[in-house]
């Protein structure tokens, strides 16, 4: 089926902070000691899970001070050819 609906960035963004909040407090983890772990200011960490706001880099130091960095080096790694001409233009010559 069509998905009609496409997610905006705010809402993809802010359902990955969602789920980055549910891991930290999982593991019982507060604000101030990711932040200390991953060398994320608190402020940066506290908006980031509050607005989904944050820099690449910040994203995945947090993410390896959770031990999760593995979910990011698999981004994209699987994304399905959309065309037949995709799958020409991703042939490596």
């Amino acid at each position: 089926m069509i998905d009609l609906y496409q997610k905006t960035w705010t809402e993809i963004n802010n359902g990955i902070a969602k789920r980055m909040v549910q891991l930290r407090k999982r593991r019982k983890i507060s604000q101030r000691e990711l932040s200390a772990k991953s060398g994320v200011s608190l402020g940066s960490l506290k908006r980031f899970e509050q607005r989904g706001e944050i820099s690449l880099q910040s994203f995945t130091k947090l993410a390896i001070a959770l031990d999760v960095e593995g979910e990011l080096e698999t981004l994209f790694s699987e994304v399905p050819f959309e065309s037949i001409e995709e799958v020409l233009n991703g042939q490596t010559k």
